[in-house]
């Protein structure tokens, strides 16, 4: 006699990401506090964009832009640390405002991509997405820092300290478009072109940032730079110039 003993078939359990949302595990948990917006962004992405779409968007998009512009203030400090002296307060203040700057400079162009697809999302979410963008690439920031404090303390070469920092930055920017098109997804917005040209946008947009608030790798006798340069322009001349200095270090 097979006295084995066989459970009964469990229905599966549902993937969370394939639910609605709202309807995922924790997500309906309202977030409060900026140490929550941070959990929420690294964990539990769904439940950041639901709360935008529950009418607190706009203390949510705060908490956002605030965390967003202390991460890469921080970060500043630690690009800072490559020259010293006024760099010290003078890089956390550029990257700061240029992150901020270049999510407002090209959000009124997402809503109307957005809008164009047939999206529903208003603008207060649109924003609360770009608001994630970048929190996410500036908290992403944070956990290179201590890798670059470390270049910044090895090399004495502009040249490689700012391709160390755009090879970071390049990182955390496709790890913030990927949020940013799950975000769409999420609140049932398709527009795969639209949102293409976006991204390529808003990467010129924050790569030229960086030129136009130049020096923030380096130092220079003025804060903001006098002469207006496209951004390959100024990397073109600041190899050349790197290659200049050290051959003549070596003579």
């Amino acid at each position: 006699m097979n006295t084995s003993y066989e459970p009964p078939n469990q229905p599966p359990v549902p993937n969370p990401a394939s639910l609605p949302l709202g309807q995922g595990p924790g997500e309906n948990e309202p977030i409060a506090r900026p140490t929550q917006a941070i959990e929420a962004m690294l964990r539990q992405p769904r439940r950041l964009v639901h709360q935008l779409r529950q009418g607190a968007g706009g203390k949510l998009i705060g908490q956002m832009v605030g965390l967003g512009i202390v991460c890469a203030a921080i970060y500043g400090v630690v690009v800072g640390m490559f020259s010293g002296g006024t760099q010290l307060w003078a890089a956390p203040v550029k990257l700061a405002f240029g992150m901020l700057a270049a999510g407002m400079i090209c959000l009124p162009s997402l809503y109307i991509f957005a809008c164009l697809a047939g999206s529903r999302a208003r603008l207060v979410e649109v924003a609360g997405v770009v608001s994630g963008l970048v929190l996410l690439m500036t908290l992403l920031l944070i956990g290179f820092a201590p890798v670059a404090w470390v270049f910044s303390q090895s090399t004495n070469s502009v040249v490689a300290m700012g391709f160390l920092h755009l090879l970071f930055g390049v990182v955390a920017l496709i790890f913030g478009m990927r949020f940013l098109s799950q975000g769409f997804k999420w609140m049932e917005t398709q527009f795969n072109a639209g949102l293409k040209v976006w991204m390529i946008i808003f990467t010129l947009v924050v790569i030229q940032m960086t030129t136009a608030l130049r020096p923030i790798v380096g130092t220079a006798d003025t804060f903001l730079p006098k002469e207006k340069k496209f951004f390959l322009a100024h990397w073109f001349d600041q190899i050349n110039g790197d290659g200049k200095l050290a051959r003549a270090l070596e003579d």
